[in-house]
């Protein structure tokens, strides 16, 4: 009987080592994920801000330059969009799973 009660404490004990660690993993990548984030709105809005600049040049480089500055702050917002959609869903499963 002892031993069986060392045996479960010692799987306790591992069971709840592996938790503080994985959660510790989870909130490391939150605040990457927090921090990425931030980082794209910001980029966005630069991109946004060069993007209103009235181009006077004709050029089909330029145009091409234009377009493709066009597509990645699209690439941006769609990126956060995703992201920030993953974290909405997983937020109000939460949610439901409290309910």
């Amino acid at each position: 009987m002892v031993f069986l009660i060392f045996l479960l404490t010692f799987f306790l004990i591992l069971s709840l080592y592996f938790c503080i660690k994985f959660a510790l993993i989870i909130i490391k990548i939150q605040d990457s994920l927090e921090e990425s984030l931030d980082i794209i709105d910001n980029k966005y809005n630069n991109l946004s801000k060069i993007l209103e600049i009235p181009v006077f040049y004709n050029s089909p480089e330029v145009k091409s330059a234009i377009n493709e500055i066009e597509d990645a702050r699209d690439s941006l917002l769609y990126i956060a969009n995703q992201l920030t959609d993953n974290l909405k869903k997983s937020i109000k499963e939460e949610e439901e799973d409290f309910d």
